[in-house]
């Protein structure tokens, strides 16, 4: 299916065309005109005819896989992908044999005008800096706007006409802020996701829509426009969804009178948080209050049933992802771990109980709830007693992690606005990375000595967790079949790492001396130093005592610390 807007053309205008040499010329000079646009499906297994482009043009994707050629640059086609050509440029879109989906994308063409002192010009320079891959976050928006656009794209009526040239200045605005050549430009989305951390931290503060604004420094009308792209509610409703939920803590957790706990979250009076609880929840506060008493079946990982508390309180959690529980809010009162050494995202306050379970420390610190991150059913055994306790596979992804917490704790709503958080950073620090230094399709690998002189390769556990991302890079071969088997990590030979390493090689240093006397000596090696990798300069040393960890702290930490392990920062 191709459908093309022949109502979007406009009379051409003869202008003289602006020199493709001198200095770019500053945005506040240029105009810019939606001319035409188009949706597109292009078959599987079909290839489009190389085209020299004649005016400033944006691909939107919007499904289907495949490769795009801009003139001797390759890019890997996805979903959710957008990509500007100037005058001149060369395109190809192949949707290559082995996809069994067409690829859709709207084809949007727009002419752009400089007011040069000695008169209007053509300008056919890229107003991109040349880039031709952009960033769109988030990217429901783009796509929001562009189908507004190719909606209205047969408007007879000249005032609706011009409305839809405003829309199409706010599309190209949209992707221009994101997408401009300083990298510390105003980022509208940026600003306004602040802005929720500020809620988060201050609601039981009397806040308006219009402070929210003036704290983002983002006009009041793109404010809620924008909010609502993050998070998919207006602010308001936000707000008061984080009341609420701070409000079923205190219910389950005290005795306070409802005017006091409406005070503490930030309600005017106890009537008005009486009638939103009961319009969020379906409950009054007092009902409510009665129900967290009560208990849940659950089945566990390993297929246990077990009734556990619908509100635990006191948590023991047995394994390395414990700064999952942290991400939610949860403390746990005890940490049984076989791992060694302390992360770098979070301090252990909760009882170390050490390894195997010491079952007479966990019964003194009378817990409600025991997560047990093994399978080992005689290991289990010895514990259940105790307490309620279910199996918890923390060699899950962490996305499957998080909701499994959530349920079992109470805490789905915390789950899923750390989850929605984190995934927008990821996607962000990903498409940074991806314009600045790292090429698509790039492989990694994560490798550490430990127990000795063993070594390992690491799978969906520690490090390498956060590493392979649709974004990011990718394992080799070997690594996505421990991936797909659901391997954390396993030993291999030292002459089997030509088969494991990839384009990057992240080192894990260990703590102990005969480990890390194994590291350096395999550093030194004739094999080490035959790896491309190493050639390329592109290896990385890390302390696996801090980094070796995938719990949901440490993934958010390696936004921040990945970026200048790579190199994007000095």
């Amino acid at each position: 299916m191709k459908e093309v807007d022949n109502h979007s053309h406009s009379r051409k205008v003869i202008l003289p065309v602006a020199d493709r040499n001198p200095t770019a010329a500053a945005l506040r000079t240029l105009l810019f005109h939606l001319s035409d646009i188009e949706l597109i499906t292009q078959p599987s297994g079909s290839r489009s005819a190389e085209e020299r482009v004649d005016s400033h043009l944006l691909f939107v994707f919007t499904s289907g896989t495949g490769r795009l050629t801009i003139n001797d640059q390759f890019f890997q086609l996805s979903t959710d992908r957008c990509y500007s050509l100037s005058p001149g440029d060369y395109i190809e879109i192949v949707n290559e044999s082995g996809s069994l989906s067409p690829i859709g994308y709207y084809r949007i063409a727009f002419n752009v005008i400089h007011t040069a002192p000695s008169g209007p010009v053509a300008y056919n320079r890229s107003i991109l800096d040349n880039r031709h891959e952009m960033t769109a976050y988030p990217f429901s928006r783009l796509l929001r706007l562009t189908e507004d656009l190719h909606a209205g794209r047969q408007e007879l009526c000249e005032i609706k006409r011009f409305n839809h040239h405003i829309r199409f200045q706010e599309l190209l605005g949209f992707l221009i802020e994101q997408n401009h050549h300083s990298e510390h430009a105003f980022n509208v989305t940026q600003s306004v996701e602040s802005t929720i951390q500020y809620m988060q931290n201050n609601y039981m503060e009397n806040i308006t829509v219009k402070q929210l604004a003036q704290l983002a420094n983002v006009p009041y009308w793109q404010y809620s426009t924008v909010f609502r792209e993050l998070t998919g509610k207006k602010p308001l409703n936000y707000l008061n969804e984080l009341r609420i939920n701070r409000s079923k803590d205190l219910l389950a957790e005290s005795s306070y009178q409802l005017r006091e706990i409406a005070c503490q979250v930030g309600f005017a009076d106890e009537y008005y948080f009486n009638r939103r609880f009961r319009q969020t929840t379906g409950l009054t506060p007092k009902q409510y209050a009665r129900l967290k008493q009560s208990r849940i079946s659950v089945h566990d990982w390993t297929g246990h049933q077990v009734d556990i508390p619908v509100q635990p309180k006191r948590i023991i959690c047995h394994g390395e992802t414990f700064g999952d529980l942290l991400a939610l809010g949860v403390e746990p009162i005890g940490e049984v771990s076989f791992i060694d050494g302390k992360s770098a995202s979070h301090d252990r306050n909760g009882q170390r109980i050490g390894w195997p379970v010491n079952t007479d420390q966990t019964t003194e610190l009378q817990p409600d709830l025991i997560i047990f991150a093994n399978a080992d059913e005689a290991a289990y055994k010895r514990i259940a007693h105790i307490a309620p306790t279910v199996t918890f596979n923390s060699f899950a992804p962490l996305e499957q992690r998080l909701h499994i917490l959530g349920d079992l704790l109470g805490r789905k709503v915390e789950a899923k606005h750390w989850l929605d958080r984190y995934n927008a950073k990821a996607a962000y620090m990903w498409q940074q990375l991806r314009r600045y230094h790292i090429e698509p399709g790039e492989t990694a690998s994560v490798f550490v000595y430990d127990h000795g002189s063993r070594l390992f390769v690491m799978g969906t556990a520690g490090l390498s967790s956060a590493l392979y991302h649709p974004q990011g890079f990718q394992p080799v071969d070997k690594i996505q079949d421990m991936l797909n088997a659901g391997q954390g990590f396993i030993e291999i030979p030292e002459t089997a790492i030509p088969s494991y390493a990839g384009d990057r090689i992240f080192m894990l240093a260990p703590e102990q001396a005969v480990s890390r006397n194994a590291m350096e000596q395999l550093m030194t090696s004739a094999l080490w130093q035959s790896l491309p990798a190493v050639r390329n300069g592109h290896v990385y040393i890390v302390k696996a005592a801090e980094w070796n960890f995938g719990d949901a702290l440490i993934r958010e930490k390696l936004l921040d610390m990945l970026p200048h392990l790579l190199g994007k920062i000095s």
